[in-house]
């Protein structure tokens, strides 16, 4: 099934050599790790579920006799859609006891896209929630049965609501079967063997699968372990999905390589999380730069502390310094970090130095992974010349299920992936991340194609010529702004109708346009391109007018007509979320990288 994987012999020998991948799986590890720390907790989550190595590995046990049971091949993919749940972490060792490959699926996933998700990766069973927060998931599984042939069976976890169905249940798996005896497990000692698909967006539309083999995952959790100095004693918070490759490398694979815990928090709020990793004695915690913008604000607000947290790493989004001069008021340093789910965070902002970097550099790369910035004709430009950010190494992607070419246009011949990130490097060997060649935003963290979203648009009603960009934003990152030239009779066009008729088109809510700007023309190129540069210049613009209004209140008349469809954004939002569930940083609706 894994025939598209693309790997170079020659560094497939050298990393061998190294070291760097070895001839032993995420098995072996987790073995390791439940002989020699049995009594320690591994995984915590704030419903109350606490395992220790023992405990996970006796229920992660049961679940594999049921796959065996079920005919589970070496190889074959099992796909589970969980919220942050205790459970995530038992499936996805389960499915390492009987050689399966883990397919988690993010919550945000709607019919349309579970449906292609299971059958592209030929899933042979399915896992999820009965219900979470507002989601009938069960009735949603249910209704893709039919269009999913190869899957075996559905199990629901019903902790939240019962099951309304005959569908097999979680606790009943576990309540029936003995654990899978160690002998019977699949022990191929194939480090190159795929481990996980997970999925991430990109500029070609849709979503991909990126296939990571036990070596992948393996060595850049071993890596950035070692280079943080984490022990057994460490424990992490995860704010962030665990279907990202934030949540599944760093809080599900991480710390059993150390022997340390995960602590799980289902669904982000500000002052529960400060609570429970206070009350969890959390060391430290990595995510989408939203997650520490508003811890700090509610510190800064409602007062309190975090004393036993160190250090924070910080992806998704530029860290600028005055946010690190924040962190450390209460003594947290916080450290960017740099990368995507082909080359999961491969370069960062080591503790030590965060205080000295004060939010200047996205860091240097973590041992044994090289980067290199390019011009267009992949030569390496001089320090401080803005270029695009490659990357080789034993982290780096194994290639995209079923999508030969557009591997072949991101990942080359001698194995360097091509990130179609801009930055500029120093003598030192930090780079600075400045932009994107790719046509994306990343909102909290998570890439979304700015060509779906737009293509979304269209046949809005008084809605002419359209297009996408990201507009800056200091909690996220980024956020969607909609330009739009509205048509005769539709000069008062809202970001209310526009919403109305997304939602009535049942376009996911993550690709909600949250302000739309009009305009009397999208300017474009002789070949018809968008001069995107123009239209932030445009907003920028409108911004600063924006804020002189408010500066000085007589001028405001003036530009409130400019101004509506900017204001109107966050309180429609509100309107909206308020009906469907508040939204996490990660998405607008339900949880959904930090890649």
């Amino acid at each position: 099934m894994f025939e598209e994987r693309k790997i170079n012999p020659e560094l497939l020998k050298q990393y061998r050599e190294q070291g760097y991948w070895k001839n032993e799986t995420l098995l072996d590890c987790w073995e390791r790790a439940a002989a020699q720390y049995p009594d320690r907790e591994y995984v915590v989550d704030d419903r109350g579920y606490r395992y220790t190595y023992r405990e996970l590995d006796e229920a992660a046990g049961r679940v594999a006799s049921y796959l065996m049971e079920l005919g589970i091949r070496p190889g074959e993919v099992v796909s589970y859609q969980f919220p942050i749940w205790s459970e995530f972490a038992m499936l996805t060792i389960a499915c390492y006891k009987v050689g399966a490959v883990a397919h988690p699926i993010a919550m945000s996933y709607e019919e349309k896209e579970l449906a292609r998700s299971l059958n592209v990766t030929e899933s042979r069973c399915y896992f999820g929630p009965t219900y979470f927060y507002k989601t009938d998931y069960e009735e949603r599984i249910l209704a893709v049965r039919d269009q999913t042939p190869l899957l075996k069976d559905i199990v629901l976890i019903d902790s939240v609501k019962p099951a309304k169905s005959s569908v097999r249940l979680l606790r009943e798996i576990l309540a029936s079967y003995e654990p899978l005896p160690k002998e019977q497990c699949v022990h191929t000692k194939n480090g190159q063997d795929i481990a996980v698909i997970l999925c991430t967006s990109g500029t070609t539309g849709g979503t991909k699968g990126v296939l990571l083999s036990h070596d992948n995952v393996r060595f850049a959790e071993e890596a950035f372990n070692r280079e943080l100095g984490l022990t057994k004693e460490d424990i992490m918070f995860m704010p962030a999905p665990l279907h990202h490759a934030t949540g599944f490398h760093h809080a599900i694979i991480a710390p059993m390589l150390y022997g340390g815990k995960v602590v799980l928090q289902q669904k982000y709020q500000c002052r529960a999380a400060i609570d429970l990793m206070n009350r969890e004695k959390v060391t430290y915690s990595m995510g989408a730069t939203p997650f520490i913008y508003d811890i700090l604000r509610e510190l800064d607000a409602n007062g309190g502390g975090l004393p036993t947290l160190k250090f924070y790493l910080c992806g998704g989004a530029p860290v600028p310094g005055y946010l690190v001069q924040r962190a450390n008021r209460y003594g947290i340093l916080l450290c960017e970090v740099y990368g995507s789910t082909e080359s999961v965070p491969h370069v960062f902002v080591r503790p030590e130095k965060a205080l000295e970097k004060n939010g200047t550099t996205s860091g240097w790369a973590v041992d044994g992974m090289e980067v290199r910035v390019v011009d267009e004709d992949g030569r390496d430009v001089p320090f401080g010349t803005p270029g695009e950010e490659w990357s080789r190494g034993p982290a780096v992607f194994a290639g995209y299920l079923k999508a030969r070419d557009i591997t072949d246009g991101v990942l080359d011949d001698d194995g360097w992936f091509h990130s179609g990130d801009l930055c500029v490097m120093d003598a030192e060997g930090n780079i600075r991340i400045i932009g994107r060649k790719k046509d994306m935003i990343v909102r909290g963290g998570e890439n979304l194609n700015t060509n779906e979203i737009n293509d979304a648009l269209e046949g809005c009603p008084g809605m002419g010529d359209h297009t996408i960009i990201g507009m800056p934003d200091d909690r996220l990152g980024e956020r969607i702004c909609a330009f739009a030239v509205p048509l005769p009779g539709y000069e008062e066009l809202s970001l209310c109708q526009v919403l109305s008729y997304l939602k009535e088109k049942k376009v996911p809510k993550r690709f909600w346009p949250e302000r739309l700007e009009l305009i009397d023309r999208i300017p474009h190129t002789g070949s018809g391109k968008v001069k995107k540069y123009l239209l932030r210049e445009e907003l920028e613009r409108r911004n600063k007018q924006n804020a002189a209004s408010l500066e000085h209140p007589e001028q405001e008349c003036r530009h409130m007509q400019e101004c509506k469809h900017m204001q109107e954004g966050e309180r429609i939002w509100k309107r909206y979320l308020e009906q469907d569930g508040a939204a996490t940083p990660e998405s607008p609706v339900q949880s959904s990288v930090l890649t």
